[in-house]
């Protein structure tokens, strides 16, 4: 699980889960982790926290809806870091959008989080895929799908459908990298304690309580084991497989 010597980047690491992996990585000897958000404030006080605990820790701002952003971000890692090691795909549109059926969607809100969850993680590894390649230590994607594209969930169907493209991304992505010693994988939490699940109705968080092998709440800790894993030496050989992280609500 140790990642020593390794440069990782979190997207998405304000807050939340994002911020729960970028702590882990610099708790599992990272050499570098990099906090990237749209929220420069938020995400510039995150790594403030973290170096304050030790470690090297940086935040880079961008804009995953924004393709120019994107490669802006990439030629700043470029520039200070030459190369990484791995990349924790975690940023996404997924607070405030639930509750509506398939009728009751707009098509601007259908768009921007087909922009983001979608089309963004395609860009955010297109852009850092060279950097991956440069790397002495074998470079690793971990995509953040959602149980939600196992099992089906209902009021939801845009962001369940954007994270089923990402697990199809990363099946192909696999097979696109592997050639260049580059490891895809994904992680599919279920409904995760935190911030951006406050607005989630109680009778679905008391579903996936009820629904698990494992009858507790999720927290951040628990997706960001699997998380480092997979980033790690100890997942050499695996790509393009993903982890269902949800105490046994859905079985893969």
């Amino acid at each position: 699980m140790s990642l020593e010597g390794r440069v990782i980047v979190v997207t998405g690491a304000a807050r939340g889960l994002g911020r729960a992996f970028a702590q882990a990585c610099r708790d599992s000897g990272a050499k570098s982790v990099v906090v990237a958000d749209i929220d420069a404030a938020r995400g510039e006080a995150t790594a403030q926290e973290l170096r304050a605990t030790g470690g090297n820790v940086v935040f880079l701002r961008y804009d995953q809806g924004d393709p120019a952003s994107i490669e802006s971000f990439a030629r700043a890692l470029a520039e200070k870091f030459g190369h990484i090691d791995g990349l924790v795909n975690n940023a996404a549109i997924a607070t405030g959008i639930g509750g509506k059926l398939h009728d009751e969607i707009d098509i601007e809100t259908w768009d921007r989080v087909m922009a983001v969850n979608v089309r963004g993680v395609w860009l955010v590894v297109r852009a850092l895929a060279p950097l991956l390649r440069k790397s002495k230590l074998g470079g690793r994607v971990v995509n953040l799908a959602s149980d939600t594209a196992l099992w089906g969930a209902p009021r939801l169907l845009h962001y369940v459908a954007s994270k089923g493209a990402v697990i199809s991304m990363t099946r192909s992505l696999a097979r696109e990298l592997g050639p260049d010693g580059i490891a895809v994988n994904a992680v599919a939490p279920g409904l995760v304690i935190g911030e951006s699940t406050e607005y989630v109705p109680r009778e679905r968080h008391e579903l996936y309580v009820k629904g698990r092998a494992m009858q507790r709440e999720q927290t951040p800790e628990d997706v960001a084991g699997p998380v480092l894993y997979l980033l790690g030496a100890g997942a050499n050989f695996v790509t393009g497989q993903v982890i269902p992280v949800n105490g046994g609500f859905v079985f893969n």
